[in-house]
């Protein structure tokens, strides 16, 4: 299984995360219908190949956040990734 994170970019940069999914690994089909229900320009989507919510919000914020000096919000479970 990997985790899907679903969320947008605000105002000030930061990236919030508003929805968690599992959903099998290379499943392009699945991810492209959740994909299709985002609909705003801002919204930001990553699929990571981890089993955990926790390991995927690490995940996102040292591969789209952490260069940049920008924030990560996790709306779903309130996870803070580490700035390591």
């Amino acid at each position: 299984m990997s985790t899907l994170l679903l969320g947008r970019w605000d105002w000030a940069g930061i990236l919030v995360i508003t929805e968690s999914r599992q959903v099998p690994d290379d499943d392009q089909d699945d991810i492209d219908r959740l994909l299709n229900e985002q609909d705003a320009p801002n919204t930001w989507a990553a699929s990571f190949d981890v089993d955990s919510h926790k390991d995927a919000i690490q995940r996102a914020y040292d591969e789209y956040v952490a260069d940049d000096g920008d924030q990560l919000i996790d709306k779903v479970h309130g996870f803070q990734p580490s700035a390591a």
